[in-house]
């Protein structure tokens, strides 16, 4: 560690956003950290949200999207996936700031006279916090990369602390630093072209916060002409060759090489005065782009939850890891993912509907909260069940297929959750430690969090899934988000019937995975499996998902 800084002091990249946001700003911090990765360096990546909030767990999900889980039990904003994602690294704790946690700590400090009795000011204490936040994620990585992703626009009241702290890093180390703008360039449709004044008025915005960006992402329906980077160059103050065309694609996973056919790397590298240290061309994630455009045999995967209405409108980010899982699992086969969105109250209102659930190849339950489209859900199971549909549950998606099976197999009629009523048979129970903290009301941060061991059981699904062998049990490490469980006081009437638990935690004795007999596949997990997926290594039950979904046996 002492060498690696006495020699190499790493760089710091900040990333914002210009005009509006929900454009882009995640996948580009994560498209130019892969980039930089290939070209031999060590990256890691920073998500500031500008929320007064602690962390992201307490956020709705239609509002906020995903609320993404680290190993570390970090519960954090959905950009933080798509990082893991394309760095094919794991972020922890430190790498995720709002600015709720930013005051925190700043008044925890002068709480206990850490700042030895002088007046704490918001410029520049609060900066200074997240100055040090963002070098302390740097030296804990031993990164030569530090990218830092500011949420929301530079035009917003509450981004100027953060914009404050990269003024403040420039002036410290200004041969150390950029500053990229991400930008919207809009087409209305009564003009028909391409507008670029919303980008110099938010260049104007950054301006008056002091910091005039090295480069800009010029985000567009088509990609930017000569005459429209001309403009941005002459108005923004920047070079032709520093406006980087960023058009809409149909997937993400394209965006690191549509980069690089405008040479940003070596034009980030060039302003830091470095040089790559190996030359992979990105050769793995070229190959899965090439797949990606080619595949055509489509696989259809329906998802039923809830956190995806809002209006008129159907948003996809409150699901966002269990999307890239599937993605990732059928490219793996060469298979084009077709997603469709499945209300659970649907089913509640017209029962025969139901008998929709055949055309599809397979059915995600994913995670959730609260007892809305509960018997909806627990109808789509059943059916998934009697009828050999590969079925795919996850955390609540498990809980929901052992209460289906309670109710059906072991014949438990008041089988139910202790979370969504009060029941005589709590097949699902609150965890003993988390009874106090519901009584106390704290829920910020307080659910069973992060990293925990699973031993799956030989001869399962699972086991083959994670490429168990000999017979051998198998431990795993996957992620977890809950504070309710399979209550073991029913586990032999539940095993007597024929439930298996495939995979149990070996500390605490809790059900993990559980499988049924004879269908292709019905595996459900208490943990998130959707998190640990990544483009080139798909998650070992997603894989087996999509496996059994495209076998011409199980149509």
């Amino acid at each position: 560690m002492v060498l690696w800084l006495y020699f190499f002091m790493p760089k710091y990249i900040f990333v914002g956003g210009g005009v509006m946001s929900g454009i882009g700003k995640g996948i580009a911090v994560s498209s130019i950290g892969r980039i930089l990765k290939s070209k031999g360096f060590r990256v890691t990546a920073i998500k500031i949200d500008p929320y007064i909030n602690v962390d992201a767990g307490t956020m709705n999900p239609v509002e906020h999207g995903e609320v993404f889980v680290t190993d570390d039990g970090m519960e954090c904003d959905q950009d933080v996936g798509n990082y893991e994602r394309f760095l094919d690294e794991d972020i922890y704790n430190g790498n995720y700031m709002t600015t709720g946690r930013v005051y925190q700590s700043v008044i925890n400090r002068e709480r206990n006279l850490e700042y030895n009795g002088k007046c704490v000011e918001v410029v520049p204490d609060i900066p200074k916090e997240v100055i040090s936040r963002i070098k302390k994620a740097g030296r804990k990585t031993e990164s030569d990369f530090v990218l830092i992703e500011i949420g929301g626009t530079v035009g917003e009241y509450q981004n100027m602390l953060f914009l404050e702290a990269a003024r403040m890093m420039r002036l410290s180390c200004p041969k150390d630093l950029l500053f990229i703008l991400v930008s919207y360039l809009p087409i209305p449709k009564m003009v028909g072209e391409m507008k670029t004044k919303p980008t110099q008025y938010a260049v104007r915005t950054l301006n008056s916060a002091g910091i005039q960006p090295d480069m800009i992402l010029a985000r567009s329906a088509v990609p930017l002409d000569e005459v429209r980077k001309k403009k941005i160059s002459i108005f923004c103050n920047i070079a032709p060759k520093d406006v980087i065309s960023a058009p809409d694609i149909d997937s993400i996973y394209e965006v690191p090489i549509n980069f690089e056919k405008e040479n940003l790397g070596n034009q980030i590298l060039k302003k830091l005065n470095l040089k790559p240290n190996k030359k992979r061309d990105l050769r793995d994630w070229r190959s899965l782009a090439k797949t990606i455009k080619n595949v055509k045999n489509p696989v259809k995967i329906g998802i039923v939850g809830k956190y995806f209405k809002t209006g008129k409108f159907t948003l996809t980010d409150s699901y966002i890891s269990v999307i890239e899982a599937v993605k990732h699992a059928s490219y793996f086969f060469k298979r084009k993912p077709e997603i469709f969105w499945l209300s659970a109250s649907k089913y509640e209102k017209n029962p025969a509907k139901i008998k929709e659930l055949k055309k599809y190849d397979g059915i995600i339950v994913p995670g959730g909260f609260g007892n809305r489209g509960i018997k909806g859900k627990l109808e789509t199971i059943k059916f998934c069940r009697e009828n050999k549909i590969p079925f795919l549950g996850l955390c609540l998606g498990m809980q929901l297929a052992v209460i289906e099976f309670a109710k059906n197999v072991c014949e438990i009629e008041d089988a139910c959750s202790a979370e969504v009523s009060n029941c005589r048979q709590p097949i699902i129970d609150v965890m003993p430690e988390q009874k106090s903290l519901l009584r106390e009301k704290k829920y910020g941060g307080t659910m069973r969090l992060g990293a925990y061991n699973c031993k799956i059981s030989p001869n399962t699904i699972s086991f083959r899934a994670y490429g168990g062998r000999n017979n051998q049990s198998l431990l795993i490490s996957e992620r977890h988000r809950h504070r309710y469980e399979l209550n073991n006081n029913y586990r032999e009437i539940l095993e007597k019937k024929g439930l298996i638990f495939a995979g149990v935690n070996p500390e605490r004795n809790l059900v993990e995975i559980i499988e049924i007999k004879n269908h292709p596949f019905f595996v459900a997990s208490q943990f998130h499996p959707e998190f640990k997926s990544r483009p080139l290594r798909p998650h070992p039950l997603f894989r087996e998902f999509i496996r059994a979904g495209t076998k011409p046996e199980n149509k």
